[in-house]
């Protein structure tokens, strides 16, 4: 049976896609909280007094959609002609429970498409095209639920400003001195993050395992990248580098697959991948396009479903991932662990030590790159660069 690959990520780069599945869980994490603190956890919902009185002029502020305040002078005289104002605050508790509703409600509905050809439903090519467009369909149906058929719960859609001109160039010559030499420090440290990310990228694309037959382009693709970069930095406009999980799942929507099934564990090898630069640049190319889409119709979409976008790359980034395999054998019976060669030639308590040390490490990591102190943040790439010892 022909369909989507699931390769076996390489050990010396299963443990930066976690911290990048991780990243996303967390700011999504992050997103909610907000939401929830700001709508259902509200003074108005926690049954707080609405009214206050105030000596003289007040005003009356309602919250309206796309989060637009409105004010409203209200002055009433009493008796010896002190102002009377109220200040409302309205309970949205509904705007968290269908940001919840949309948010997993994406996440489900992609996760489900995405493995909707290991079903018996439709026949092959009909599974594999719903498998391949699952997120585009997740995000148009969920987008149409929220903002049609809850149209009166006023959610947070997308938004940008289009008042500044992006093609700008950055006052780069009003930096003192010790500035530049401070930004030359930054750019050192950042120019390590790039170099690691776009190796790791590189090379779990290069995985033997996806049978690749074009060879690898190691420096050619940072030269470009330090190109591309330079340009950017000059306007101001953010960096680009091959990223996790983005290119790994590239490579596995052109592969195909087979199943093969040994002593009842269901596993798959890759047959062959088209190789191809015309997917990137027609993706590249409609990505550009959508501006002109804005305002309309990617105003339509609430953020509540671009976070769950950013769920369902999490979720389907761990599809293969070795470090995430050997924490599930936490929680496994040891006579259902899977038949990895890892699994048949290393002792159960060695697997668990080292899995323990990545997961302290994880945590090391999480901890500089999530910290509420810009400057820990950019102590990051540093502290990214020390593993490679304990490596």
């Amino acid at each position: 049976m022909m369909q989507r690959s699931t390769p076996q990520i390489p050990l010396q780069h299963s443990f930066r896609q976690v911290h990048s599945t991780n990243s996303l869980f967390t700011d999504m994490g992050q997103r909610m909280f907000l939401d929830f603190k700001a709508n259902y956890y509200s003074s108005a919902c926690q049954g707080e007094s609405n009214n206050t009185l105030q000596s003289n002029l007040t005003a009356y502020k309602l919250v309206k959609n796309y989060s637009e305040s409105y004010t409203v002078s209200i002055e009433s005289h009493i008796g010896d002609g002190n102002a009377t104002s109220i200040m409302e605050d309205v309970c949205t508790r509904e705007n968290s429970i269908l940001y919840l509703l949309l948010m997993f409600g994406t996440l489900w509905l992609g996760v489900m498409l995405y493995n909707f050809n290991k079903t018996p439903y439709l026949n092959a090519n009909k599974r594999e095209a719903l498998a391949d467009y699952a997120l585009p369909v997740a995000v148009i149906v969920l987008s149409f639920i929220g903002s049609y058929i809850f149209r009166d719960v006023h959610l947070e859609h997308f938004r940008y400003d289009d008042g500044n001109d992006v093609f700008k160039l950055a006052p780069l010559e009003t930096l003192p001195l010790p500035a530049v030499f401070a930004c030359m420090g930054l750019g050192f440290s950042l120019s390590m993050l790039f170099f690691m990310d776009q190796n790791i990228g590189s090379a779990m694309v290069n995985n033997p395992c996806n049978k690749l037959k074009k060879g690898p382009a190691y420096h050619l693709d940072l030269l470009v990248v330090a190109l591309m970069n330079g340009f950017l930095s000059i306007f101001g406009l953010p960096w680009m580098h091959a990223c996790l999980p983005h290119s790994p799942l590239h490579v596995r929507s052109l592969a195909d697959v087979e199943e093969r099934v040994e002593q009842g564990h269901v596993y798959e090898i890759i047959v062959k991948v088209r190789e191809t630069r015309l997917t990137g640049l027609f993706s590249n190319i409609l990505i550009g396009l959508s501006l002109f889409l804005l305002p309309y119709p990617l105003a339509y979409i609430p953020t509540a479903v671009l976070d769950g976008l950013f769920l369902y790359m999490a979720v389907t980034a761990l599809n293969g991932n070795q470090m995430f395999e050997r924490i599930s054998l936490f929680f496994m019976e040891q006579a259902a662990y899977p038949p990895n060669h890892y699994i048949r030639r290393v002792p159960q308590r060695k697997i668990h030590k080292f899995t323990g040390l990545q997961i302290l490490q994880l945590l090391v990591m999480c901890s500089f790159g999530f910290a509420p102190w810009p400057y820990m943040k950019m102590m990051f790439p540093v502290a990214l660069l020390l593993l490679l010892p304990v490596r």
